[in-house]
């Protein structure tokens, strides 16, 4: 096939961190524990929200959702990752990248929108707390939940094939550890100012729109939480919204870096320790931010964990 056509449908070989092998060995390790440790940390999550009825609420319906989203969007390139990183083989097929790349697009555009749908879902919370469960109703929370999505997979759907079809010239070698949209657009070899342009904008839709409410959100917050004279009422808000806000903090201080930059802008090796850090590190601070920083979630795990001992002593 003629290389300069679109790129061939051959395997992609991601270099990433190849040319530190003893790194390799190291991170292997590091994020076979760190994966585990993500799918059981925000897998107690999914199940404690389910299972106890105190934490049958809008709030906890959309930290499921989360929860569900981190382990997806880990899964969804850490396995890849690991098997490269265990021995010499680093390709990824052509299918694979692009469903890795589909993945990676459309959950973290989910995650961007789903974080604003938690702070305004906040903001009802502290801000009209009487009319909370009539504003949260179910129906309108998964409305909210299902728009997320469709935006998410719509992003992706517009992003995804605008990436993979730039011409690439023969050249498989992914100077990263997966098929991130950033690393796949450097290695065009066409100008690729246009595609960056349009993804800047849709980048602009999904990433900075969402910020914005979730600051505006967090401004009314902060004026009512001022205006509060019970320092018991103030010490709750912190907490709930702490964990929340941290969160915010962590996924979109490298989203928005990593994003907003999406071409050569970007330095190669930065954008590989950040990818790595949203893309395992962020899914497993989550669950201990949440459950660590609010006493419902502790509680909950607490009667999770004695209503099993006690169903084992009776057996």
């Amino acid at each position: 096939m003629d290389g300069t056509n679109n790129s061939s449908l051959g395997d992609f070989i991601l270099v990433g961190f190849s040319h530190h092998p003893r790194l390799e060995r190291v991170l292997f390790a590091v994020i076979l524990i760190a994966y585990v440790l993500t799918l059981v940390g925000n897998s107690a999550i999914i199940l404690v929200s389910r299972l106890d009825p105190h934490l049958r609420t809008p709030m906890y319906f959309f930290l499921t959702h989360l929860s569900f989203l981190d382990l997806s969007f880990t899964s969804s390139s850490i396995p890849q990752l690991l098997y490269n990183l265990s021995g010499q083989d680093k390709t990824i097929s052509y299918a694979g990248c692009s469903v890795q790349l589909f993945l990676f697009l459309a959950l973290g555009g989910v995650e961007c929108l789903l974080l604003a749908v938690m702070a305004y879902d906040r903001f009802v919370a502290i801000c009209r707390p009487l009319h909370y469960l009539a504003m949260m109703s179910p129906r309108l929370c998964l409305g909210l939940v299902s728009m997320a999505w469709g935006c998410g997979v719509a992003n992706s759907l517009a992003m995804s094939p605008v990436t993979l079809s730039l011409p690439r010239c023969g050249h498989r070698r992914v100077d990263h550890y997966l098929c991130e949209m950033p690393a796949l657009i450097r290695m065009a070899c066409v100008d690729t100012a246009a595609v960056e342009g349009s993804v800047f904008v849709l980048a602009v839709g999904i990433v900075l729109c969402p910020l914005a409410l979730i600051l505006v959100s967090y401004g009314y917050i902060l004026r009512a939480v001022l205006r509060m004279h019970s320092s018991s009422g103030r010490h709750k808000v912190f907490n709930t919204c702490g964990s929340h806000l941290t969160v915010v903090s962590l996924f979109y201080g490298n989203i928005v870096y990593m994003y907003m930059q999406p071409g050569r802008g970007s330095s190669q090796e930065q954008g590989k320790v950040l990818t790595l850090f949203y893309n395992i590190v962020t899914p497993l601070l989550n669950p201990l931010i949440y459950t660590l920083r609010n006493k419902e979630v502790k509680g909950a795990l607490s009667r999770l964990v004695l209503a099993k001992l006690s169903f084992r002593k009776k057996l």
